[in-house]
């Protein structure tokens, strides 16, 4: 939109569709004013992509993680303000160990908005090259040429004209306002991971039964006391008849004495 405001009244022009424009051909930052402003053009929308994988290789700043779907990939160069957290803690390149279960979660952000610029310029008008151009002689006496949008339309004290009706002398303030839609896309990666699990605990210790061997004599000397020593065929003769002579004597000697007696009794 372009408003152009003379000595007794405002003019006002609308760019259809905010593709119109006015191209400054000098620059003058005390005379030429520019202003940008943002607003939301509708709801952001979120959109979350996962990936995962393993820690295999950690050798300075270069990792190599192994993906969910089996490819190597090589980070190298990793910076060390780059983290990963893990049980809580922010863990660098140079903390973490193969093994580790790493998660990557980017979030992109997508938000629409339209962005409005917003030129204004203040002079006199010194020199017109309808329906191309014209020149301003500003505050600090200097002039500048600003081209004119083909098919532009001024409104002069409510009557529309174009770069036709812009005569010598007129004091106008020129304002260019264009706006454009625009999406900012803005993305948030956040590091987490879980440490390898410890190795198994060993097991206890067991009684183990140790079997000694006894060994054996050697073969030449069990043959030589085999055929040394061999085994008696009869048990050896070891009593004498005396025992048995003295038995049989005092037999003899107690049948006598109960003979004696018997005849005694008798008599």
């Amino acid at each position: 939109m372009i408003l152009t405001r003379f000595s007794k009244g405002i003019l006002h022009s609308v760019l259809a569709g905010g593709a119109l424009s006015i191209a400054f051909a000098l620059t003058a930052s005390g005379q030429v004013q520019t202003t940008t402003k943002s607003a939301p053009a509708g709801a952001p929308t979120h959109t979350v992509k996962v990936a995962r994988g393993e820690i295999v290789y950690v050798s300075g700043n270069s990792v190599v993680i192994k993906m969910e779907d089996g490819t190597l990939r090589h980070f190298d160069n990793v910076p060390d303000s780059t983290t990963v957290t893990v049980d809580g803690k922010q863990l660098n390149v140079h903390q973490i160990k193969p093994g580790m279960k790493i998660e990557k979660q980017t979030i992109t952000t997508t938000t629409p908005k339209m962005i409005t610029t917003v030129k204004t310029v203040t002079g006199t008008v010194w020199q017109v090259t309808p329906p191309l151009s014209v020149i301003l002689t500003l505050e600090d006496g200097k002039n500048q040429r600003f081209k004119i949008p083909q098919g532009q339309k001024f409104n002069i004290n409510g009557e529309e004209t174009d770069a036709f009706g812009l005569r010598k002398g007129m004091k106008i303030d020129a304002q260019m306002v264009v706006e454009q839609p625009e999406t900012v896309v803005s993305q948030q990666v956040k590091l987490s991971g879980t440490m390898p699990p410890p190795p198994p605990a060993p097991k206890p210790d067991v009684a183990i039964l140790i079997l000694m061997p006894v060994p054996a004599a050697p073969q030449a000397e069990t043959a030589a006391a085999a055929t040394s020593e061999p085994a008696p065929q009869k048990l050896p003769k070891t009593a004498s008849d005396l025992p048995l002579v003295g038995l049989l004597g005092a037999i003899s000697i107690a049948l006598g004495l109960a003979l004696k007696a018997v005849r005694s009794c008798n008599s």
